[in-house]
Order: C-alpha cells, then structure tokens, then sequence
C-alpha cells in the first residue's frame, strides 16, 4: 500500500479503490493527465521489485507480466466495477464480508482515516453525484449488500479482460480513439445495458497461458 502514495503524490494519480491479494492487484483509478496511469504503474511495478529483492537479496523481475488496463465508463459501470473490486476475496472464498480483508480500501471509503488516505473521495462523490461523505458511505455500503445478498461468488471476466466496459455509445466512442487498434476486437452487448469491447485474444501473457493469473510473484 506504501507504494501508492508516493506514486499519487508524483503523477497525481487519483485512486478510487484497489486490492491486493496473494498474486495479483486490481486498481480502479482515473487517467488525470496523459500517461498518468502508464507512468504510475511502471513507478509501482519498479519500487516493488527494488524493495522484494533488497529484502530476499535476490535479482531479477519481480512481475511475470505487464499491466492490463480496461476503461470504464462513469456512473452505473463504474460503481459495479466498484462493488465487484470490493468483493474479490468473498468470490474467492477468503472472507464473508470486504470489511474482514485488511488489503483493500473498503475500510477506507466507510472509516476515512485521518492520515495517509489512499481513496479520492472528493473524486468518489463526484462520479456519485453526492455532496457528503455520509452519503458515500451509505451508498457504498447499499451497493456492497445488495451484492453480497444477488451475486456474491459470480465472477464477471469483463473487469479484467475486456479493453472497455460502458454504454453502446461509450464503445463506440472508444473504438473512434483506438483507431486501428480497435481492428480485430468484439463488440458484445447484454441484455442490462452493458456493452464490452473485448480483447480477440486473452490479454495476458500467452507464454503462461496454464499459470492462471497476472502480476505473479516470480
């Protein structure tokens, strides 16, 4: 968690929420500024590894492979990619509830503490259009039950594998901006409202295709 921090600090990365768990983390954060996240995760990927192998006295990469990012449309998308962030290790089968994981920021959104937040809150009421913390918290709570109460082991591969999830139009004005790159990638609508760009191949490292998970510890 140290990590971030200096990395917020550098690059202004604002950071919704994240997880860590025992090979990999999930970030939810906002691209403030061109290159902010690229940047930000090659600081975080660097420190991390410089740290591990001072600490082991060993050499070498630390990360089996790189970062896979998937843009989000704001409102309703973001708050269930929120939500699903929140409750990975419940889908794993670790805790009952996010509030007994010590490594993530659910805690946080529902006790800010007084020094060394992670969590932009002031950047969270504003994609939630809500004007006080107790409204935050109430909400975040809400979505995180009503979670746990319709859906709380389903995993949902488009938060970790699709290069955007959002509204039809939000897709399309994403494959505008790839231009080229969008060539090749589905389009899949379902029936809530959600549309996904996907990835025609999976976006991890195909050289590890049987070592299921990314960022592992070598």
């Amino acid at each position: 968690m140290s990590l971030v921090i200096p990395d917020k600090k550098r690059y202004g990365l604002c950071v919704l929420n994240y997880i860590f768990t025992s090979n990999h983390i999930h970030l939810l954060v906002v691209d403030t500024r061109e290159k902010t996240i690229c940047q930000s995760l090659q600081l975080i990927a660097g420190r991390t590894a410089q740290e591990f192998n001072l600490r082991k006295k060993r050499k070498g990469a630390f990360w089996e492979d790189r970062y896979h990012t998937t843009a989000v449309q704001t409102e309703e998308h973001l708050a269930k990619c929120l939500v699903y962030i929140d409750l990975n290790m419940v889908r794993a089968g670790v805790v009952q509830h996010p509030s007994e994981y010590s490594v993530s920021r659910y805690d946080e959104i529902q006790c800010p503490p007084k020094r060394y937040s992670i969590i932009d809150r002031v950047a969270l009421r504003k994609f939630f259009s809500v004007g006080d913390d107790d409204r935050l918290r109430n909400g975040h709570r809400d979505m995180v039950e009503t979670f746990l109460i319709n859906e709380p082991s389903q995993r949902n591969p488009i938060w970790s594998e699709a290069v955007a999830v959002g509204s039809q139009y939000y897709i399309q004005e994403v494959e505008k901006r790839l231009g080229g790159e969008a060539v090749g990638r589905l389009v899949v609508s379902s029936n809530n409202g959600t549309t996904v760009l996907k990835e025609p191949k999976a976006p991890y490292n195909t050289l590890f295709d049987h070592q299921k998970g990314l960022l592992k510890e070598r």
